[in-house]
Formats: structure tokens, sequence, C-alpha cells
């Protein structure tokens, strides 16, 4: 059976359906071949619709909201100018402040397609106006938008929490220490870069010009303190964060920045429907594909012809490294979450691995896909919005590969990193 659920899953991939068909298909078809016919199919409806029930899931559309808000308003534009009048006139200070405003809208946003389009929009001109070649800005933009993943609020944290029941609060406070470290990496490579490059630095803003931008970021600055504030003082569970942050967001941009009018809203909520519709589907379809999986023991057959079973918590964190870096180098970092981690479930539950660290390394994974060669989503994204061909796109992200795979080694090495502030805020 799982031989056929592969098969038929990359037959139809090939031939360009969206993911949402090979999954619920290979569902079908292993329903049949489980149970003999199709007359309890009710059981399998049931499964998929057990999996988009969980109330921790209604954060997803408010986020998805609040970042569709703030990515039409000011929100991105003001974080940026703030960055750039503190590190804009060191060598390199343009791309570290890409690098950084990727990592603070990412606090705001949870998406990395949003930060591509927030960020990326207003800074690749900047960038190639000050003399940085096209494909370092393009990678330095897909894999910045990456740390968006990993920051609090991260859409694929509360997929992960939902699939493994684990607390999407630790999951939050546990990002944001690997998210900073990969800033730094990715900062002091803008550096050597720079020099190595010979590129001019930008003018230094003097101190009451970033009194000025501090001033008209505080706003935006306040969405990172409502959502970790909140949650680590026990005022909001993740899912009233969420909440939060759509109110926030619409007074921010509505009725303080005015920046936006209310027919605009009609197009940001049809937006919104559209990219929830898309999520929610494809997690049902995963939930039922799980159960599926699951009710054949195929997670223990996969395991066990790997060995894995038998390996220790390093070889099993090496093991979900790959696996999930892999897969989101073809799959849709969602879908990955979806279908792997139930396989894997067993083997994390039997080396007595932190679930919450599992799912920072995940994380971090299914991001570094997201911006890999050939099919990672983020890639498809900056194609779109900036009218690049694909070659060009991806010609500057082996350096950006190699810092992402070696911030994992590292947390693989030093759980710490990942756990630090989430035993000193939850323990």
């Amino acid at each position: 059976m799982t031989a056929t659920i592969i098969t038929i899953m990359i037959v139809l991939l090939l031939l360009g359906f969206p993911m949402m068909i090979p999954l619920m298909t290979a569902a079908f078809v292993g329903f049949f071949m489980s149970f003999g016919g199709l007359g309890q199919m009710e059981t399998l409806i049931q499964q998929m619709m057990r999996g988009i029930s969980p109330t921790a899931l209604i954060a997803v559309p408010m986020f998805i909201l609040a970042a569709d808000i703030m990515t039409r308003g000011q929100s991105a534009n003001r974080l940026i100018d703030m960055v750039m009048t503190f590190v804009g006139h060191i060598k390199g200070g343009l791309a570290v402040s890409t690098a950084t405003s990727c990592t603070l809208f990412g606090a705001v946003s949870g998406s990395t397609q949003a930060t591509v389009v927030a960020v990326g929009s207003p800074l690749r001109p900047r960038m190639l106006k000050a003399g940085y070649k096209d494909p370092f800005t393009l990678a330095l933009i897909i894999n910045s938008s990456d740390i968006a993943f990993l920051i609090p609020p991260s859409i694929g944290m509360i997929i992960y929490g939902v699939i493994s029941q684990t607390s999407i609060a630790e999951l939050f406070i546990a990002g944001i220490g690997p998210g900073l470290l990969i800033l730094g990496m990715f900062s002091i490579y803008c550096i050597i870069y720079a020099i190595v490059n010979k590129v001019p630095t930008e003018p230094k803003a003097t101190w009451k010009e970033r009194g000025v931008a501090v001033q008209k970021a505080l706003w935006p600055l306040g969405f990172p303190v409502l959502i970790v504030g909140g949650i680590y003082g026990g005022v909001f569970s993740p899912t009233e964060a969420a909440a939060a942050c759509v109110l926030y967001a619409v007074l921010l941009e509505f009725v303080i920045f005015r920046s936006l009018k209310l027919p605009d809203m009609f197009t940001i909520a049809k937006s919104t429907g559209l990219i929830t519709a898309v999520v929610f589907i494809l997690v049902a379809a995963g939930n039922g594909f799980s159960w599926i999986i699951s009710f054949a023991q195929i997670p223990q057959a996969v395991l066990g012809a790997f060995g894995i079973n038998e390996a220790g918590p390093v070889g099993v964190l090496i093991a979900i490294s790959i696996a999930f870096f892999v897969a989101c180098m073809f799959v849709d970092p969602i879908v990955v979450i979806l279908v792997l981690t139930p396989i894997f479930a067993p083997a994390i539950a039997a080396s007595g691995l932190d679930p919450v660290l599992v799912g920072v390394l995940i994380t971090l994974q299914v991001a570094i896909g997201s911006a890999t060669p050939p099919f990672g989503c983020d890639i498809f994204t900056a194609i779109a919005i900036f009218k690049r061909p694909y070659w060009e796109v991806i010609k500057g992200t082996p350096p950006f590969i190699f810092m992402l795979v070696s911030a994992a080694a590292l947390i693989i090495a030093y759980p710490q990193i990942a756990l630090f502030l989430r035993d000193l805020a939850f323990r």
C-alpha cells in the first residue's frame, strides 16, 4: 500500500494538480485498500473534519488577516525606515537593514511570503541602486524572510502544535533564539560581502532623524510586544493574541495612520479568505492522509526500514532535519508538516525528545526548504513579485542555505539555543 500511495501522489504532482488533490486522492485510495471498500467513507470524512476543528487553528486566518492589513498599510515602511536610520551607515548596512526588517516584520506577520512582499518590494530597488548585485539581493530577501517562520507568530508552528499537540505558546517563545541567531549570521555575511565587493555606505542619520523614525515606528513595534508580552505574561493565549493583532492592525492602519479606507477592507478580507481556504483544505486533507498512514502502520515500517527507531535522540533529530529539508524543496511547507510529523511521531516519543525542540527544528527546516531550489515556495513568490528569471533568483542562495543548515546543526548540538527562553518563561 505504501508504494501505491506514494506513486499516486508523485504522478498527480507531476501532472500539475494542486497539492490538495494528491493528498485527498492518496487518502481515499489508502482508505479503500485498508477497509476493502468505500462503505464507511464517513469515517475518513470525520477524520478530515477533525483536522480543522482544533480552536488553535482560528489563529491562522487572524494572523493572515493582520499581516495583509499591515502589508497594504504603512507598518512595514515605518519599521524599515527605523532600522535604516540606525544601521544604514555601516559597511553593508543596507543589507543588514533588509535582514533586520524581515525579522521585525516576521514578528508581526508570521508569513514568509508576506515578508518577501512587504520588505523586498521597497528595499530591493534601494539595494540595487547602492551597488549590491541582484542575485545577492534576491537571495538575502527570500532567505531573511524565512526568519518570519521562526519569530512569533509563526503559522508553521501553529500547524505543528495542532498536529503534535504541543504548546503553541512554548513554540512561539522557543523560536526567538534561533531567529536571532540566524539574523546575526546573515548580518555578518552582509558586512563581509559589502567589504569584499566595495559597496558604498549610506549617509549616517542624525540622532534627530533616528528619534523621528523611532517615534513613527513605535506603533508597529507594539505588535511583537502584544504577541510575545501577552503570551509570556499570561494575558493571552496564542489564539487570543491573534485576535488582538487583527484589532490592533485595524486601529493602526484605518484610524491612526489612515493609510487604508473601508473599501480596502473588502479586498483584504477576500484575499485572507482565499488563503485561509487553501490552508484549511490542506490541513483537512493532511489529517485524513495522516490517519490512513497511521492506521496502516506505515510510519513504523518506514522508520524501521531506515533504522531510525533504534537511533538515539541526535540521530532522530538529524533524520528529521534531512527529511523535512528535502521534502520542502519540492512541496509546500504546511503539507510537509502535516504529512511527515505523524510519520516521525513514534521515533520522537521513543527517543524522549522535547517536542518543543523538535518543533523549532522542523520549523527551521521547512523555512530553509521554502527558499531552496528546485521548488521552494519563496523562490516563486520572488519570481512573481520582482519579475526576475528563476536562475537569477536562486543564484545567490548557496551561502544562505549553508548558514541556515549550520544554524540547524548548532541547535541540534546546543538545544538551549531554542529552549533557554522557553525554560525561562514556562519552567
